[in-house]
């Protein structure tokens, strides 16, 4: 039996492979690039939703073209139409980290000139740009097209270790960005944050009458799911214990379980990405008597309750298709937690001979679904081998679980 779970899993990482390169693929979007040399050319970009932004992109002249790879260096501009754009240029960046960690005494900007794809924000009269690199966050602006400037914020270490902040961005802005309808009061309450300043800076275009476009676009993304899941699950179990005869197969049994899957999808790389958490109740109970020489009557009788809450904890890539539907997978690692579990093994009269409880050890399993328009699913599963007698040092146990699992969101 173990052979056979190991061949299944061996099949779904299989099925894993041929998914990514059949589905992963990114959809190319209607877009543009501007070259050094002024020249605007049209094209198909690769949308990544660039969580950190990019050095390169790539791109096709037309849906059977080939892929070409273009990078900062011969690119002055690029974008998506209705979604986003980027812009390079030589910047003076400073770029201190807020991780606590990571400050240090000095409170002033320390620049260093780097060629940049900056994200465009808000473009009108004055307009704003990020740059993100893993958790390194940082804000520009400029005005009527002039130098693009690093709009500045710091924390730093004071003489007395306590956490000091350089807000020079606000009296920045306060220099710069002056109207009527903008007072101090306004500025001093800005935060170094992506939505609090795409407000200020859409403010201050419309108090100059100047046209405004928004790339943030705040699209409402479900990005979080609960989903009422039940488990069909065909487990085996066999245990042995070294030097001796006790070595009991209890062979295959259909179970049900029910979980409740709360999934937290990751707001970049185009929702593709989410980790999941599904508390599950289920249960394995069976029963099996062998002939053995050690004890009156010549039989053991070995009985198992085993129930537990399972709880994966699970990485889930999707994969898009057309029809608004998707396919998922999954890669999980099993928290196992046993309630009144054991092995009780006893004579044909019931008398006791012996008794095992339960402490499993936590396992690792894989996952391959589809989901429907958002709202229901069904996933195949494969868990590797569990050993569920981890207190004891001479028994083995060989616990396997393959599942169908049909699921129903609830939002």
């Amino acid at each position: 039996m173990k052979h056979k779970i190991n061949k299944s899993l061996l099949l779904l990482l299989f099925i894993f492979l041929l998914s990514f390169n059949v589905f992963s693929q990114i959809s190319f979007e209607k877009g543009y690039f501007i070259t050094n040399t002024e020249q605007r050319i049209e094209c198909l970009i690769k949308n990544l939703d660039w969580r950190s932004n990019p050095t390169n992109f790539e791109y096709k002249l037309s849906d059977n073209d080939e892929i070409i790879n273009n990078n900062i260096k011969s690119v002055k501009e690029f974008g998506i139409y209705n979604n986003l754009k980027y812009i390079s240029y030589n910047v003076k960046i400073d770029k201190s980290n807020e991780n606590i960690n990571n400050l240090n005494y000095e409170r002033n900007p320390v620049y260093n000139e780097e060629l940049l794809f900056l994200k465009v924000l808000v473009e009108g009269k004055s307009n704003l740009y990020f740059y993100e690199n893993g958790n390194l966050q940082k804000f520009f602006y400029n005005i009527d097209n002039s130098t693009i400037k690093q709009l500045f914020y710091k924390k730093y270490l004071t003489t007395d270790n306590n956490i000091g902040k350089n807000s020079l961005f606000k009296q920045q802005l306060n220099n710069d960005l002056k109207c009527q309808t903008i007072d101090l009061n306004k500025i001093e309450n800005l935060e170094y944050k992506k939505n609090s300043l795409i407000n200020f800076f859409n403010e201050y275009n419309t108090c100059s009458n100047s046209d405004v476009k928004n790339y943030d676009r705040k699209v409402k993304k479900d990005l979080f799911n609960l989903t009422i899941r039940a488990h069909v699950n065909n487990s085996s179990l066999s245990i042995e214990k070294s030097i001796s005869e006790r070595n009991v197969d209890f062979g295959n049994r259909l179970g049900i379980g029910l979980g409740i899957e709360a999934e937290f999808i990751l707001p970049y790389n185009k929702n593709k990405w989410a980790v999941v958490i599904e508390p599950i109740y289920r249960s394995f109970n069976s029963e099996k008597t062998s002939d053995v020489s050690f004890v009156s009557g010549g039989k053991l009788k070995s009985i198992i309750n085993y129930s537990s809450i399972e709880v994966p904890l699970s990485v889930r890539h999707y994969l898009f298709l057309k029809n608004g539907s998707k396919i998922f997978i999954n890669a999980s690692y099993i928290f196992d937690f046993s309630t009144n579990s054991s092995i009780e093994f006893n004579r044909l009269d019931n008398s006791s001979y012996d008794s095992l409880k339960i402490n499993a050890r936590n396992n690792l399993a894989f996952g391959l679904g589809y989901k429907f328009k958002e709202r229901y699913s069904i996933e195949m599963r494969v868990q590797s081998n569990r050993n569920i007698l981890g207190d004891y040092a001479y028994w083995k146990a060989n616990y396997n679980t393959s599942s169908i699992i049909f699921g129903y969101s609830l939002f």
